[in-house]
This record gives structure tokens, sequence and C-alpha cells, in this order.
């Protein structure tokens, strides 16, 4: 596995091999050690989620206050989306910015997502599938989100999307200043 620190601190970017032959593909797609040996992240998994998403849905922005924070392991199993990270982490000289990111069932990408940011992403395709694992579990209690549409942030959502679903959470989330104002961001 390759990983590479992206332009935010605590995204990174992972591409692993694809092995194809007759049978399909087959790959390894997390790998603790190496995470640990590449990034000095001892990522350790609580929870493993799995969504499935119609062509359109956006999911996000996301993210927990948890105690120890919350980090996420993300890949596309099938479909493709486009994942966003938002930094939202008050003091860091990236808040407020996001990366944007491709990754489609079989392209050997996966991104780990640090504490302390947010997530989204929109599918690109009918039965989009995205497995991601947790460093704590969901608690409701802990979980807010930000408005994916937050023109703080200036999400660039594809224009080739046009039939745009959202979940009511999402709709009626904060901007991303209402959220600091109430001291609702890391």
């Amino acid at each position: 596995m390759e990983l590479t620190q992206l332009e935010i601190e605590g995204a990174w970017l992972a591409k692993s091999k694809v092995w194809t032959d007759e049978r399909g593909t087959f790959r390894e797609w997390f790998r603790h050690q190496d995470l640990v040996h590449l990034t000095g992240f001892n990522f350790e998994v609580a929870q493993g989620n799995i969504s499935v998403s119609g062509r359109g849905v956006i999911r996000g922005i996301h993210y927990s206050l948890a105690p120890g924070g919350q980090a996420k392991w993300v890949t596309c199993v099938n479909g493709s989306i486009i994942d966003i990270i938002v930094d939202i982490r008050p003091k860091s000289p990236t808040y407020g910015k996001y990366i944007s990111i491709e990754m489609q069932a079989g392209d050997g990408l996966a991104l780990l997502i640090g504490s302390g940011l947010g997530h989204a992403f929109i599918s690109l395709e009918e039965k989009t599938m995205i497995s991601y694992l947790l460093t704590s579990p969901y608690s409701p209690e802990w979980e807010h989100e930000i408005n994916p549409f937050d023109t703080e942030i200036s999400i660039a959502w594809p224009s080739q999307v046009t039939n745009i679903v959202l979940s009511e959470k999402d709709k009626n989330a904060p901007s991303l200043s209402d959220a600091r104002v109430a001291g609702k961001l890391p």
C-alpha cells in the first residue's frame, strides 16, 4: 500500500494494488501495520459500515466529537463517488478548506480521514457502495453535521449530477460559522 499525505493535515490517500484474473479482482484495502508505519497513526477499528446510495445522493458533511475523536478509512466498492474532506478545526491553517477525490470501484483507492475533519460524498452512479471503518462507534450524542451547500466552504459539487438527494438532517444542518459559534467544532 502506498500512502500520500494530502493538503489537509490528517488526510491521506491510500493506493493498493488490484489483482485481476479470469475470476475477477482481489485487493487488500486495509492493513493496520502499514498505516501505523507510514503515518504514525494507530488506527484501531471500533466499527465498520457500508452505505449504498443512488446517483445524486449527498451524505454529509458529517463529523463526530466523540471523546478520543473519530477517524475514518473509506473506500468505494461499487459505483463511484466524489469524496470530500473538510477541515473543520478552527485552529488549523486550512480551516474551512476542502479536498475532493474521485473514487470508483476497482481503482484501489482509500482515504484516511483523521479526527477533527468533516466528511461528505456524492454518489455518481446508482447502487454506489461505500465501505468505511471507524475508530469510535457511532454515538448519536456526539455526531454532528454541516450543510453541504454552505457558501463559506463552497464545495464545487459536480455539475453533471442534477438530481441531488439529501437527508432532512443534512438539508437543515448549520453552516460552518454557526457550528463554530455554537461550540460544536473540534
